[in-house]
């Protein structure tokens, strides 16, 4: 049986984005369902890089495509608790980009949930491999672990 890392806390990451849960995002157990998470993760990573950058990141010459997501959940959340997303980045490569993200309920020290994002760069029309803009790649590298 393999160590489970432990769970993160507000120094794990490098900027939050407040995140409120909505009605809808509760299951029939009254907390949000599993799959919210990852709308949170996705929100949170492009809202930042829209603000960061000042531009709508859509009509960059590459977009950033999903290419891997996880999540471990640690406690329950649920409408109507207001929830900050922490972001930093685990890794900045030459076409991909690997963001760490935690779930926080409002002023709690520790995650309720920890989450995996990676995005791949791909031309907008082509699809095909590309490196990471200059604007994300900018926007990204305060997010940095040991920066």
């Amino acid at each position: 049986m393999s160590e489970r890392a432990p769970i993160p806390v507000r120094d794990d990451y490098r900027v939050f984005r407040p995140m409120q849960t909505r009605w809808m995002d509760n299951d029939v157990y009254g907390h949000v369902n599993n799959v919210v998470y990852y709308s949170y993760f996705d929100t949170a990573v492009n809202g930042y890089l829209i603000d960061a950058t000042g531009t709508d990141i859509r009509q960059l010459p590459a977009i950033g495509v999903v290419a891997e997501t996880g999540c471990r959940y640690f406690e329950s959340v649920s409408y109507p608790d207001l929830l900050e997303v922490g972001l930093a980045v685990e890794r900045l490569g030459r076409s991909s980009i690997v963001y760490q993200l935690g779930i926080f309920t409002a002023g709690r020290s520790t995650a309720a949930a920890a989450g995996r994002f990676v995005h791949v760069y791909v031309d907008s029309t082509q699809r095909g491999t590309v490196p990471v803009p200059e604007p994300i790649r900018a926007a990204v590298a305060p997010l940095l672990r040991g920066s």
